[in-house]
C-alpha cells in the first residue's frame, strides 16, 4: 500500500470515528502510536472534520454573540494547530526526500506534499457530509439531484488527487522534483508580527 492510499485509509476512518459521537468536543481516540505519521495523519482528518462542524455551528444566525466570539478563537486555534500539523507532516516528507539529488531539468511544486495531502483530508470530510445530503429524505427530487451531481464530481477529485500525489512523491523520489518546504510565518498569531497585538504592549 503506498502514501495516499494508506492516507485515504486512514481519513476516511478518521472521519467516520468522529461520527461515531458527532460531538465537536469528544476526546480524539487516536488508534495509531504516538509519533508515527499514520496518528499525526489521523489527528490532521480529526481536526478538519471537528471545524467543519464548529463552522456549521458558528453560522447559526440565532447564536448568542458570546458563544459566537468564542467559538471564533477556537476556530482561529484550530487552524494554528492544524497548519502546525501540516508542517510537522512536511517534516517527515523533508526527511525523506531532502537527501535525494535532483535532476538539471527538475521541477518546483507550487505546494508542499503536505499540503496537498491536507486537501486530501479536507476532501474526504466533504465526501462524508455530501453523502449524508444524498441520502437525506426530506428534499426535493432536484436538490437530491444535485447532491448526486456533486458526490460524483467529489469522487473523481478523490481519484485525481490520490493519483496526483502519488505521482508527486515519486517525482521527489527520483529526483524530477526538488523538494522544498516553506513554512507559513502566519504573522496575525505573532504578537511580535501583529501590530494590534505588538500596540497593546507599549
Amino acid at each position: 500500500m503506498n502514501f495516499v492510499t494508506s492516507a485515504n485509509t486512514i481519513f476516511a476512518q478518521a472521519v467516520k470515528d468522529y461520527h461515531k459521537t458527532d460531538n465537536v468536543d469528544a476526546p480524539i481516540q487516536n488508534p495509531y502510536k504516538q509519533g508515527t505519521i499514520e496518528a499525526d495523519l489521523y489527528l490532521k482528518n480529526w481536526i478538519d472534520v471537528v471545524q467543519w462542524h464548529l463552522e456549521d455551528i458558528i453560522r447559526d444566525p440565532q447564536i448568542d454573540p458570546v458563544e459566537a466570539l468564542a467559538l471564533k478563537r477556537r476556530i482561529d486555534r484550530s487552524n494554528q494547530d492544524r497548519t502546525d500539523l501540516v508542517e510537522r507532516i512536511d517534516s517527515y516528507f523533508w526527511e525523506q526526500f531532502h537527501n535525494i539529488t535532483p535532476k538539471a531539468d527538475a521541477r518546483i511544486n507550487t505546494e508542499s506534499p503536505a499540503w496537498a495531502i491536507d486537501r486530501l483530508s479536507i476532501l474526504h470530510v466533504k465526501l462524508w457530509h455530501m453523502q449524508e445530503q444524498v441520502d437525506r429524505t426530506d428534499v426535493s427530487p432536484e436538490q437530491h439531484d444535485k447532491c448526486v451531481a456533486k458526490m460524483a464530481v467529489l469522487k473523481e477529485q478523490l481519484s485525481d488527487m490520490t493519483t496526483s500525489i502519488t505521482q508527486l512523491l515519486a517525482d521527489y523520489a527520483d529526483g524530477t522534483r526538488v523538494m522544498k518546504v516553506y513554512r507559513q510565518m502566519k504573522m496575525y498569531n505573532d504578537p511580535t508580527l501583529n501590530p494590534v497585538l505588538y500596540a497593546n504592549k507599549k
